[in-house]
């Protein structure tokens, strides 16, 4: 068939919070997230674990697979395995290497290290901010395979290229693969699922999950189904590197399976291509299944039996996560926990300083503002010197406009004294007998932006703001300023 021209952003949705209901089909999606664990050396050899080196420096006999090599298994990639399975709250069990057999030049063993039908971590779930809850159905250990690189050719795809390079690097680096549930509904469902299952593996520091390097990497399944029909016919999307990547690319594929469909086609189980340049799947090969892979035990490593002591010790090294933060934050700000502000200066790891703020006699609910809009790259004035500047504007004694004028000067200068600041440039708050008056004139100068806001447009009181900011210079406080207007349209 035909596909549509139409990107799928564009097409028409009837979504609600919950399911993405297109055209009367449901969309499903289940993820398997591959990171990479934060360990000075590789799963099964000595050699570095480290990313950006030289190409094929940081290899071994065991990494090339050379005969006679045997593998020694890396206590500390265990280790994060199991944190990570307990961040997840999952169910730790003794578990056995398998050989997954498959051919590709990057994987110079002809087979993978990996755990098959008894893996690591079982049976656990993810709660999304918005209270949704993901299943997990496991989170195993493996290791990595090396890095192909298709010269010539579009898209970086093997198929057309001129000639191929291989770096072993990466192959042997320890993984974990957590594979969810087919529990996600939206494509933003999704996005917030990568998102916070990234900032958990940061939190716990199992990996430094850096996806434009390759650390975390998301293969989506994705399949439609008309409401409480059987799963359909899947396909996977394989190595999507960037969270708003992932959220196009299963609204793409959603919708191309749609069509298929309503064309009278029939959806084949395969692997595919996400190609973020002209915004499509393509095809790359049909899905394996696991029997292809000639699943059997690794003779040359032993069962994992983690001891009960080990495991609790491991949970007791865990810090607090995430979500619990956003919790604590919100409780302390008065903000929503899933909002943008509470996220952000979350996710950067910056609640600490927020919260030091509030300890100190500062207003939480504007430093947590200050913070993600002034502190990208890190709070570098002292907690105490943002106190007072949230005092002198909540009490009124700088306006919002001001306080973001000595914001500045305290960023620029790594800190300093707020009142000092606000006193030599003039600051200071407006008699509020005088403030009215310059609201008046404001009124009296755009009597259409006034007759609009008493109808009911708010978005008009804009305009009359701006005139009274204008006219006192920055000084006045919007927020005293929209008071005044609001009492005298209710007078």
């Amino acid at each position: 068939m035909t596909m549509t021209a139409e990107p799928p952003e564009a097409a028409a949705h009837d979504v609600d919070d919950d399911v993405d209901i297109v055209n009367g089909y449901e969309l499903v999606v289940g993820l398997e997230v591959h990171v990479e664990l934060a360990t000075n050396t590789k799963m099964f050899s000595s050699s570095p674990n480290h990313f950006g080196d030289e190409p094929n420096t940081n290899i071994d006999p065991v990494t090339l697979g050379l005969p006679g090599a045997l593998p020694v298994l890396n206590k500390a990639a265990v280790e994060h395995a199991i944190r990570i399975g307990l961040a997840l709250n999952c169910k730790v069990q003794p578990s056995i290497f398998h050989r997954k057999n498959y051919f590709y030049p990057d994987l110079p063993k002809a087979y993978q290290i990996s755990q098959y039908d008894i893996p690591m971590n079982i049976d656990g779930f993810l709660m999304l901010p918005d209270g949704k809850r993901i299943g997990i159905e496991r989170a195993h250990m493996e290791e990595d395979t090396g890095k192909s690189t298709h010269v010539g050719g579009t898209g970086g795809r093997i198929h057309g290229s001129e000639h191929s390079l291989l770096d072993f690097n990466r192959c042997g680096v320890p993984l974990v693969e957590i594979v969810s549930r087919p529990d996600i509904r939206t494509s933003e469902q999704a996005r917030m699922y990568v998102s916070e299952l990234h900032d958990i593996l940061v939190a716990i520091g199992a990996s430094d999950a850096k996806m434009e390097e390759g650390s975390m990497r998301v293969d989506a399944n994705v399949s439609v189904r008309k409401p409480g029909e059987p799963f359909g016919t899947r396909c996977e999307i394989k190595n999507v590197n960037s969270i708003r990547s992932v959220g196009r690319a299963i609204d793409y594929e959603m919708r191309r399976q749609i069509d298929l469909i309503e064309g009278g086609d029939t959806v084949i189980q395969q692997t595919r291509h996400w190609n973020e340049t002209d915004g499509r799947t393509h095809t790359l090969r049909t899905k394996e299944d696991a029997d292809d892979y000639r699943y059997f035990p690794e003779p040359d490593l032993v069962p994992i039996v983690p001891s009960a002591d080990w495991i609790e010790e491991i949970r007791e090294s865990i810090p607090v996560l995430p979500a619990a933060r956003r919790a604590h934050l919100s409780t302390v700000t008065g903000q929503p926990a899933s909002g943008e502000a509470i996220s952000v200066v979350t996710a950067r790891g910056q609640d600490e300083y927020v919260l030091a703020v509030a300890h100190l006699g500062g207003d939480a609910g504007r430093a947590l503002i200050y913070v993600k809009e002034a502190f990208a790259d890190g709070p570098d004035v002292p907690a105490a010197d943002l106190a007072v500047l949230t005092r002198l504007e909540v009490d009124g004694r700088l306006s919002a406009t001001q306080a973001k004028t000595v914001l500045a000067e305290l960023v620029a200068n790594n800190g300093g004294d707020a009142e000092a600041i606000a006193a030599a440039k003039g600051f200071e708050a407006m008699d509020s007998s005088a403030l009215e008056s310059v609201v008046d004139e404001a009124i009296s100068a755009d009597p259409a932006a006034w007759e609009k806001y008493c109808n009911g447009d708010q978005k008009a009181v804009g305009a009359l703001v701006g005139r009274v900011m204008k006219a006192t210079k920055g000084q006045a406080d919007g927020k005293a300023v929209t008071a005044i207007l609001q009492s005298r349209r209710d007078a």
